[in-house]
């Protein structure tokens, strides 16, 4: 086994692609791909592999523009409607339609709307009631293009238009670049195929199809290899084989520092490693190297890490390949930060954020930070770029955000931050089936968090079940103490049951919440903040029980499903939530108490033309229906303004 080097580099992403282009250009690995001949027909969106030159004229002799008839323009001169002229049909006047060849002699077409036919007798003759002048109405050879003119130049993406252009101009099928070919090898002992059911340890296989789409999107394309066990012959032996029929080979995972990551040493020992970790979040820990005349790159197995990364370094490659530039920056936008984010000040980092226009701003939300969190680049809007030695930003600060979705689509989001409710989701798929193109974005920061963005005016709603201890009332207190300078609107959402959500069985008995205090039952709480932990808080204070004395409570979660997920994966004994987690997540519920979840809306917002279609939703019996489906809600107060304060 070869040794193994644990050192990990913290260079700049603009110096790691300069050294690892600079190794390329030196074997001529980086140039621009041969051509290849396709169809015609099956070259939309391929790369021009050279100029194409119009083997003929196009129209390729005069032809009519018009339905008419063929005249010399002199013959016309001084008819007008009260002194029309007459041509003899057959001689002066002949009959074309559009597209027709020009007769000899003829140099204009009249249309045949400024004609009209009479017989006197000694033949029928057309009346025309205006002049034309020398080739009116004739499309003139060449007047499209001329043969030998260039029509395409090399390096140029083909569209539909230029497609009829090759055509037209004589070819059947045009040299395109060769499509660059990528291999993609997933290592790890713990991965496991699509499809199978993962048991702990394992770990569904996706990168590799998640890498492949993006080369198939820039234009090339991609071979996802079978998975490899964490053995460096094996790796070695399938890296070695990818490279003889492929232009890249990617190698998944393993390019760490950890005791199994074999991939900078087997690039090692197949060619030479330029670097091996860049000063980028997430993806630092990235490998690019040469093998024999190819370039090859090991990317992080965290799959947020491994797309970002494989974005950032192969996509500007596979295009240089196709000879075209680097791709653009994406559009971008300036929005204000929601909240503050501390960034390490070595890295450039690449923060998910959602986004949505809110009044006259456009917020940003952070997302979820880990690399292995795929569902943040899902329901990311755009990409916050914070560079090298920047400690971050503060809340409240403007930023410039590059869009990951069309500015409309900004346009057309409609942002909840607050209490997290499976109802949300089931709100946020309905809108999108029925008014497509409208978007729910939600972001769960708890009750509390909530109404604090609404204060800072950072989003359109806000999910909410506060419990006010003195008057036993919902929400009420809480807005007329945060939001005292804004008219809202307090919207009955759902009435919903929360309980202790525990694995299948209920091992432990856990009954009520004064079974959280007994020895060896580990419980999962909610952030503070949250209206479940207001509730949870308040019940415990009823009873007597003192918080210090229950196992896990300062353990926090943001949502119910997590609440859910800690207690199905055994990290937990139980957790305070609602019946549609226990369900989702198959397991075992307790229920406790009944509580009411609204939707607190600034009556700005509920007046706006975009919630409409939401509050109609809202509104919508199906769509009560649907949710008390889910388990644990009644809705008979959906829809209904509660309070206007």
């Amino acid at each position: 086994m070869p040794t193994r080097r644990i050192y990990l580099e913290d260079i700049p992403l603009e110096e790691a692609r300069g050294r690892w282009w600079a190794a390329l250009e030196e074997l001529g690995a980086a140039d621009p791909l041969p051509g290849v001949q396709v169809s015609v027909a099956d070259a939309l969106g391929r790369v021009t592999a050279e100029p194409i030159w119009a083997l003929r004229s196009s129209p390729h002799y005069h032809a009519s523009a018009m339905d008419g008839y063929a005249v010399r323009a002199a013959e016309t001169l001084g008819a007008t409607e009260t002194s029309p002229l007459r041509l003899e049909l057959g001689s002066q006047a002949l009959p074309v339609d559009t597209g027709d060849p020009l007769p000899p002699g003829k140099d204009a077409v009249i249309k045949i709307e400024d004609t009209q036919l009479t017989d006197h007798g000694s033949g029928i003759t057309i009346e025309i009631l205006s002049s034309v002048a020398p080739w009116q109405h004739i499309r003139p050879m060449g007047e499209d293009m001329v043969a030998s003119e260039l029509v395409l130049p090399a390096n140029h993406r083909l569209r539909p238009q230029d497609l009829g252009a090759i055509i037209g101009s004589g070819h059947t099928t045009v040299s395109v670049r060769r499509k660059p070919s990528v291999a993609i090898l997933p290592t790890g002992t713990e991965l496991v195929e699509p499809g199978s059911d993962p048991q702990p340890g394992e770990i569904v296989e996706y990168n590799a199809i998640m890498l492949a789409a993006k080369v198939e999107e820039w234009g090339g394309v991609a071979t996802c290899l079978r998975s490899v066990v964490d053995d460096s012959e094996l790796i070695k032996q399938a890296v070695a084989a990818a490279l003889d029929t492929h232009d890249l080979v990617v190698v998944n995972a393993g390019s760490s520092a950890g005791s199994e990551d074999y991939t900078a040493s087997v690039f090692r020992e197949l060619g030479q490693v330029l670097v091996h970790g860049i000063a980028i979040r997430p993806g630092h820990p990235v490998i690019l190297g040469v093998a024999g005349d190819r370039p090859v790159m090991g990317v992080p197995g965290y799959p947020v890490s491994a797309l970002m990364t494989f974005d950032l370094l192969a996509g500007p490659l596979v295009a240089r390949w196709l000879g075209q530039p680097a791709p653009p920056r994406p559009a971008s936008l300036p929005a204000t930060l929601t909240r503050k984010v501390f960034s390490a000040a070595g890295e450039d980092e690449y923060l998910r954020v959602a986004l949505g226009q809110v009044g006259e701003r456009v917020v940003a939300t952070p997302l979820k930070r880990g690399a292995a969190v795929i569902m943040s680049l899902v329901r990311a809007d755009g990409i916050l770029h914070i560079p090298r030695f920047s400690q971050g930003h503060e809340a409240g600060e403007t930023v410039n955000v590059d869009l990951l979705r069309p500015a409309e689509s900004i346009r057309n989001s409609i942002v909840t931050i607050g209490s997290h409710d499976l109802t949300l989701d089931l709100l946020a798929d309905r809108l999108a089936q029925r008014h497509p193109g409208l978007r729910l974005s939600s972001s769960h920061v708890g009750s509390l968090g909530g109404l604090l963005a609404l204060q800072r005016r950072e989003a359109h709603l806000a999910g909410s079940h506060l419990l006010d201890e003195k008057s036993g009332d919902y929400n009420v207190d809480a807005i007329r103490r945060l939001l005292p300078e804004q008219r809202v609107v307090l919207l009955g959402f759902v009435t919903r049951r929360q309980g202790l959500i525990v694995p299948p069985g209920n091992p432990k008995s856990i009954r009520s919440l004064e079974d959280l205090a007994k020895p060896g039952v580990v419980f999962i709480n909610r952030q503070r903040g949250s209206g479940t932990r207001v509730l949870l808080d308040y019940e415990l204070k009823q009873r007597g029980i003192d918080p210090l004395h229950i196992q896990g409570y300062e353990r926090q979660e943001f949502t119910h499903l997590a609440v859910a997920a800690a207690v199905q994966s055994g990290a937990a004994d139980c957790g305070l939530g609602i019946l549609a987690a226990a369900r989702a997540l198959e397991l075992d519920f307790v229920p406790l108490l009944e509580e009411r979840y609204d939707l607190v809306i600034p009556a700005e917002h509920y007046e706006s033309d975009l919630l409409q279609p939401l509050l109609a939703m809202i509104r919508d019996p199906q769509f009560a229906a649907a949710v008390e489906a889910l388990g644990g809600y009644r809705a008979e107060q959906m829809g209904l303004v509660l309070e206007e304060l």
